[in-house]
C-alpha cells in the first residue's frame, strides 16, 4: 500500500475516533459535517450516511459497524500505522540503541557512527601463586590463598564519519597491586587506543597503542582465553602494547592462497612511552589461512566452527633500547637483565621470530606456538638466546557424547621456557606448565568460568636444583 493511501486510512480512522467522543452527546450540525467528511473519504457508506443523518441521538456503534471491515481490513489497518508511526519515528529519532555481543550500541540510522561500550570483570582466586614462579625462592615463598579482581575494564569502539574509520580504546580500571607498592598501581589507565582506516580489505592503516599483531596468544583478548591466564611462554616472549603505525590487509580471501599480513613500526619503549633514541621496533606477521577460511582472534570452539578453519603464521620483530620484555606495565626487564632505568637508552638489541598453528572445527580447537629470541648485551658483548612454546586443545565432549552438558568444555595445555638463569647468564633455567581446565560457558565468552590446575616445575641450571608445584585458579569471566 502506498504512502498517500495509508495516510488517508489513518486520518478516517482518526475521524472516527473523533467523531465517535462526539456524537455521543447527540448528533449536531458539526456532526453533520464530519458524516460528509467520512462519506467523501469513503470511512462511511452513502446507506450509512442516509440512515444516521437525520438522527437525533448517536452512539459509537452507529459509526463503528462493520462497515469498517469493507472499507479496510483490520490487519492492514494495523501494518499502515505502524510504517506510518516508524517512519516518523526515524525522522524524529535518528540514533538507535540496542545490545550485541561487544555491549550496549549506539548507531544512527544511516550506518555512519556508531558506538560500543562495554564492561567487563575478571574476578579470580588462586592458591598457591598468583603468577608463575620463575626462580626456586618463589617456591619458598609462604603459600598465597587470594581473591582479586583481575581485570576490570571499560571497552568503548565503533567508527565515524564512514563505517570503514574505526576507532576503539579500553581503559583499564583499577588493576591490583601488591602491599608494598604504592595507590599509583592500581589507578586508572588506557591501555588501548587507536584508530584504523580500513576501506579496503587488502590493505588498511591502524594508528595508535595496542597489542601488536605478533602472536595469536597475546593478541586473544584475555577475556577470549581457554584458561585462566596465558602460559608461562607470554611474559618472555611478548612485545605487548607499542605506540606506532601498521599496515595490514586481507589477500585472496576465500582461497587455498587465503593470506593476512602485517608490516609495523613502534616506539619499541611500551605503553604510553616516548622513544628514548631514534631507534624504532619492527615487526611482521604473515598469516595463511590454509583452509580458505580466516580465524577470528579468539580461543575454544564455542561458536561452534561447521566447516574446518586453520591457519599457519610466521612473525618476526626486531628493536634496540632499554627494554628486555614487555607487559601491559609497559617497558620492563627479564630475570639477570638491569632494569630500563638502569640501562643505556640502546643498550640490548633484541631479535624474535614465532612460528603458530590455529585449528577450530566442530567443537574441537587447537593452537601452537614456537618462540626464539635472541638477546645481545651491546655493553659487555655478551649474547643470550631463549626458547619456548605451547600446545594447547579443548573440545566439547557434548558432540561426541550427548550425556555431557553442552556448556562444558575440557581444554590441555603444555608449555616451556628455557631462558638466562636470574643469578648467573651464562646458565639457564629451564621452566615447564602441565595445565588442564575446565570452562562452563552461560553466554559464550561473555559469561563464563573457567577452572585450572597447573603442574609447574623449574630446573635451576646455576644451582642444580629443581622444584616442582602445584596450583589451582577459579575465575568468573563477565561482560556487559
Amino acid at each position: 500500500m502506498d504512502q498517500p493511501m495509508a495516510r488517508i486510512k489513518i486520518r478516517n480512522i482518526t475521524l472516527l475516533a473523533i467523531l465517535t467522543g462526539a456524537i455521543t452527546a447527540g448528533a449536531s450540525a458539526a456532526d453533520r459535517e464530519l458524516l460528509d467528511i467520512l462519506l467523501q473519504n469513503g470511512a462511511i457508506t452513502q446507506e450509512q450516511y442516509d440512515s444516521l443523518i437525520d438522527r437525533d441521538s448517536l452512539s459509537s456503534d452507529d459509526i463503528l459497524s462493520p462497515s469498517v471491515a469493507d472499507v479496510e481490513d483490520a490487519a492492514e489497518v494495523d501494518s499502515d500505522i505502524t510504517v506510518e508511526v516508524s517512519r516518523q519515528l526515524d525522522q524524529a529519532f535518528p540514533v538507535r540503541a540496542s545490545h550485541t555481543g561487544s555491549g550496549f550500541r549506539l548507531e544512527t540510522r544511516d550506518g555512519n557512527w556508531r558506538t560500543d561500550l562495554q564492561w567487563r570483570a575478571q574476578m579470580r582466586y588462586t592458591n598457591p601463586y598468583r603468577s608463575d614462579p620463575r626462580k626456586l625462592s618463589d617456591f619458598d615463598d609462604p603459600d598465597q590463598s587470594n581473591f582479586e579482581a583481575r581485570r576490570l575494564r571499560m571497552k568503548i569502539g565503533g567508527h565515524g564519519f564512514q563505517p570503514w574509520i574505526q576507532y576503539y580504546f579500553e581503559v583499564d580500571l583499577m588493576p591490583s597491586r601488591d602491599t608494598d607498592d604504592s595507590s599509583a598501581a592500581a589507578s586508572a589507565r588506557v591501555i588501548d587506543w587507536r584508530i584504523d582506516l580500513a576501506k579496503w580489505d587488502w590493505g588498511g592503516l591502524r594508528i595508535g597503542q595496542w597489542k601488536v599483531d605478533l602472536n595469536r596468544e597475546r593478541v586473544d583478548s584475555s577475556g577470549r582465553q581457554q584458561f585462566v591466564e596465558r602460559s608461562i611462554v607470554n611474559r618472555v616472549f611478548t612485545i605487548d602494547r607499542q605506540v606506532g603505525v601498521q599496515l595490514r590487509g586481507h589477500l585472496f580471501e576465500e582461497t587455498p592462497a587465503d593470506l593476512r599480513y602485517y608490516a609495523g613500526v613502534f616506539n619499541g619503549e611500551g605503553r604510553g612511552v616516548n622513544n628514548t633514541n631514534d631507534d624504532m621496533m619492527y615487526m611482521g606477521r604473515l598469516q595463511w589461512n590454509f583452509l580458505g577460511r580466516d580465524l577470528p582472534w579468539r580461543q575454544t570452539d564455542v561458536e561452534y566452527t561447521e566447516l574446518p578453519a586453520g591457519s599457519l603464521a610466521l612473525a618476526g620483530a626486531t628493536h634496540t633500547g632499554s627494554c628486555t620484555r614487555w607487559s601491559s606495565s609497559g617497558c620492563g626487564r627479564l630475570d639477570g637483565f638491569n632494569s630500563p632505568a638502569n640501562a643505556a637508552p640502546d643498550q640490548y638489541d633484541i631479535n624474535q621470530v614465532m612460528q603458530e598453528f590455529a585449528f577450530k572445527y566442530r567443537g574441537f580447537s587447537a593452537q601452537q606456538e614456537l618462540h626464539r629470541k635472541r638477546i645481545r648485551d651491546r655493553v659487555s658483548g655478551v649474547r643470550n638466546e631463549l626458547t619456548g612454546g605451547y600446545i594447547q586443545a579443548g573440545y566439547f565432549f557434548h558432540y561426541l557424547f550427548p550425556q555431557v552438558p553442552a556448556p562444558l568444555e575440557l581444554a590441555a595445555r603444555y608449555a616451556y621456557v628455557d631462558e638466562p638463569n636470574g643469578s648467573n647468564r651464562s646458565f639457564e633455567n629451564e621452566r615447564e606448565e602441565f595445565t588442564v581446565g575446565a570452562n562452563w560457558f552461560f553466554a559464550g565468552h561473555n559469561s563464563k568460568l573457567t577452572l585450572d590446575f597447573s603442574r609447574l616445575t623449574l630446573d635451576d641450571g646455576f644451582l642444580g636444583r629443581d622444584e616442582k608445584e602445584n596450583r589451582v585458579r577459579f575465575q568468573w569471566d563477565v561482560s556487559f
